[in-house]
């Protein structure tokens, strides 16, 4: 479990807010890329595979945090977003 819990936290680490960026929306690791966008593009369909191609700066890691920010976020866990 603590095994886990510890991934968890590294993957969590890698979603940051930052005020002079999209308004102070949760990004991926201080970069452009809003977590939201690529919920967006998950919902609609689109593959990891493909994101990743399209944006080659991105990691699976990456989108495995969007997913459990959103999944945290849903289940109202306490988030741990780097400021």
């Amino acid at each position: 479990m603590e095994e886990t819990v510890s991934r968890d936290e590294e993957l969590l680490s890698r979603i940051t807010v930052r005020a002079d960026v999209f308004g102070g929306k949760p990004i991926i690791r201080d970069m452009r890329v809003a977590v939201e966008h690529i919920l967006g593009m998950l919902a609609s369909g689109e593959s990891a595979d493909t994101i990743l191609r399209e944006y080659a700066f991105l990691e699976a890691e990456d989108i495995q945090a969007c997913l459990l920010f959103a999944h945290r976020s849903m289940s109202r866990a306490k988030l741990r977003c780097s400021v």
